[in-house]
């Protein structure tokens, strides 16, 4: 953690889609910064890695990844890592991000971010895959929250010990996905806030935030709504009680006129600067 307590507040900042491109250089005084996902850029031809450099002339950037896999029992993909290293080299960020979950196993990519079971050998897991990243990496990675739909009865602990575990043995912060933090919290009712209780809120160094969607009886995160109420206050709690470093808004689906994307960075941005 001491390398990210040296590292600058951001600020305010939008995970970078194709379809607002033109939309975000026009509006270049309300982003702060740019979240890209770096699985993009990894083999880039020459249009994305024009994109790239455009961005990376007029931005500052954060990498953020899908497919670190660091959960995996059977280890990092070292050519998937040496891409990810390239990028972080070309880019040069604050730190880079990538999620606590498995996405490969036995040697085929799952498709998707699947959670572990909280327990002490996945901590195990998890912290000896770190390890080898930050080995080949050195700016600072932090860590995400992911959505699940189901818990493992084999866990030996709750989420909140089981993030404060690996931020222990890691020495990584925190991406806190707020959204995906309330929406966990409603599909297995619990408290949240009691959750904030529970983890290292010193650790949080970014957030993440968009609306959540209901389907059925459960919420998902979809990344396709307006953020509501409910997670700006989850937000501003976050806020209360750490000072961070980092918000960005992810849209991924249903795209609105950009004012409202505007809006939402200005509410949080006010968020972040009065809690």
């Amino acid at each position: 953690m001491s390398t990210l307590l040296q590292s600058k507040t951001l600020g305010v900042g939008l995970g970078f889609r194709e379809p607002f491109r033109s939309d975000i250089f026009l509006n270049r005084t309300e982003i702060d910064f740019l979240e890209i996902t770096a699985d993009h850029y990894f083999d880039a031809n020459e249009a994305k890695q024009k994109e790239l450099e455009l961005l990376n002339e007029n931005f500052e950037l954060i990498p953020h990844g899908l497919d670190l896999s660091l959960g995996s029992a059977e280890g990092i993909d070292e050519e998937y890592l040496e891409k990810f290293a390239e990028l972080v080299e070309f880019v040069q960020p604050e730190w880079f991000s990538d999620h606590i979950c498995f996405t490969r196993a036995g040697g085929t990519n799952i498709g998707h971010l699947a959670p572990l079971p909280f327990t002490r050998e996945a901590v195990a897991v998890v912290a000896a895959n770190v390890k080898k990243v930050q080995r080949v990496i050195e700016t600072p990675l932090i860590l995400e929250n992911i959505t699940y739909l189901v818990r493992f009865p084999s866990s030996e602990m709750d989420e909140a010990e089981f993030l404060t575990r690996i931020v222990s043995e890691t020495g990584c912060g925190l991406l806190l996905d707020v959204t995906n933090l309330y929406i966990n919290s409603q599909n297995f009712a619990f408290d949240w806030r009691r959750f904030l209780d529970g983890i290292p809120t010193e650790s949080v160094v970014q957030v993440h935030f968009v609306g959540s969607h209901r389907n059925g009886k459960r919420l998902i995160d979809a990344h396709s709504d307006k953020t509501e109420e409910e997670i700006w206050e989850v937000f501003r709690e976050v806020c209360k009680r750490t000072e961070l470093k980092g918000a960005v808004l992810e849209r991924d689906g249903n795209f609105p006129p950009f004012d409202e994307i505007v809006n939402e960075l200005r509410q949080a941005r006010t968020i972040m600067q009065t809690n």
